[in-house]
């Protein structure tokens, strides 16, 4: 896992201020000033955010931008400007940074990006799969998985309705895969090469929401000590998808009717209307209909956003989908974890296509993973899906992987924070983990892939929150540093 450490490329007296309360809530911060100082500590430590200017003298935010691709799980980035523009801050997006913000700095928004207890902050899956001969999606980096008539059907209507600027109301269950279906139309339209900026809506109170939508001018409200771009304006010219739109207040979705009817905006505290040129998505895994009758959803807005209704249907709806989807999860992972790849057994195919799949195409995800990791040489039969971890035993022809040795990369003697990734090469010299360290790589995982978020790992690894929270208690007590 990478450190709990954030990387500042500025001048000191710009940022020192907020090292005092990122130390208290449990990060460090490194500083550098040119892009091989840069460089170096991003190999070396490993940080989970960058904050960078945009140009100094002799660095460049563009040229380390440059370099994502040359290093392994490169961290994301956030711009943060003295005087921002919406061109450069358009340019950036599109260069692969994760956010533009405005200076000064402030306290209360960096902690707002800050993984949950400390673990890593993971960007969502743009990619739903590369290219292979069982899938009927289109051929690329933006590909749908499923063959199955009703996948097949909204995706031809996806592809049909991608190069307009009509907005999209994608619905479906929790874990279907709604935002990678908002990233395909991005990728299909004629906007494809502008910023894709996305935003949950259930993420932020009202206010905070209202200025993160929209942007907010200097003295707006306390705290608001410079002027600040919105997402809809960092998103002109490109696309915008609202996530979770139901969660949004209804004062707040009387302003957003406003933009998508007239195509302005209007800053916190802002005097003048702002044009803006947005192709807006929009995804919720509620009923909207039934929100609209109860009068917690605008009708209006919902007949503006239900312009082209994309529903996904849920995975145990979609029959050989499944297997499809269950084998490019496993060829990932094998491929992951340097293992040989591995087959299904008769009976754990079975148990996938009888399974309800409450969690869907995300739960399957993670389900695969747990299985990559126990079924050592395979085949992957249905008790390794861990579905009762009490009844696991180790498979006797792999030696379990000592706590010492394989998984805290020093000897208990040292003192030093135990890592408890799992080594490709580990995990192919040895097949397996003895039950309680596969427990902890799980936990750990589901926290990673949630952005510490407890509620969602404990509803992935099918756990009550309260026995997650006791089992991270008890590894914090043995010295993990969670």
């Amino acid at each position: 896992m990478p450190d709990n450490t954030l990387l500042f490329i500025a001048e000191p007296q710009s940022v020192t201020s907020v090292f005092s309360p990122l130390k208290e809530a449990g990060f460090q911060a490194g500083l550098a000033d040119n892009l091989s100082g840069a460089i170096n500590f991003i190999k070396k430590s490993s940080p989970c955010l960058i904050f960078t200017r945009p140009i100094m003298q002799g660095y460049s935010a563009q040229a380390l931008l440059a370099e994502a691709v040359n290093i392994e799980n490169f961290p994301p980035v956030i711009i943060f400007s003295r005087n921002g523009s919406t061109d450069e801050a358009q340019k950036f997006l599109e260069l692969g940074a994760r956010d533009y913000w405005l200076e000064p700095l402030s306290w209360e928004k960096i902690k707002l990006m800050l993984p949950d207890k400390k673990h890593p902050i993971q960007l969502p899956d743009e990619v739903a799969a590369p290219a292979n001969k069982n899938t009927n999606g289109t051929q690329g980096r933006y590909q749908v998985i499923g063959n199955h008539p009703a996948m097949q059907r909204v995706l031809s209507l996806a592809k049909q309705v991608a190069k307009s600027k009509a907005t999209v109301l994608i619905s479906g269950e929790s874990g279907t895969g709604k935002e990678m279906f908002a990233r395909f139309l991005h990728h299909h339209s004629d906007r494809s090469d502008r910023a894709f900026v996305a935003i949950n809506c259930a993420a932020l109170p009202e206010h905070l929401l209202e200025s993160e939508l929209f942007g907010h001018e200097k003295g707006s409200f306390t705290g608001a000590i410079s002027r600040k771009l919105g997402k809809f304006e960092l998103a002109s010219g490109g696309t915008i998808l609202l996530d979770e739109i139901t969660e949004m207040e209804l004062g707040l979705q009387a302003k957003l009717l406003r933009v998508l009817q007239e195509g302005e905006i209007d800053r916190v505290g802002g005097v003048e209307t702002v044009k803006v040129d947005v192709r807006v998505l929009a995804t919720t895994n509620r009923n909207i209909e039934s929100a609209v009758k109860e009068g917690t959803f605008r009708q209006d807005l919902f007949y503006r956003l239900n312009v082209i209704p994309l529903k996904l249907p849920a995975l145990a709806q979609r029959g050989d989908d499944i297997m499809l989807l269950a084998n490019f999860f496993v060829e990932k992972y094998c491929r992951e974890y340097g293992l040989n790849l591995l087959a299904f057994s008769d009976e754990a195919r079975q148990w996938l296509l009888g399974y309800e799949w409450p969690g869907n195409v995300r739960e399957l995800q993670n389900l695969m993973e747990r299985a990559v990791l126990l079924a050592g040489a395979g085949p992957i039969g249905s008790k390794h899906f861990l579905n009762d971890p009490d009844a696991w035993m180790p498979e006797e022809s792999f030696q379990p992987i000592s706590e010492s040795s394989e998984l805290s990369g020093t000897s208990p003697e040292s003192g030093h924070t135990a890592n408890t990734q799992l080594s490709s090469e580990s995990a192919a010299r040895s097949g397996v983990l003895t039950i309680s360290e596969m427990e902890k790589q799980l936990i750990i995982r589901s926290l990673d892939q949630t952005s510490g978020n407890r509620t969602k790992a404990a509803d992935l690894l099918g756990i009550s929150v309260r026995t997650l929270r006791n089992k991270l208690n008890d590894y914090k007590k043995a010295g993990l540093d969670l």
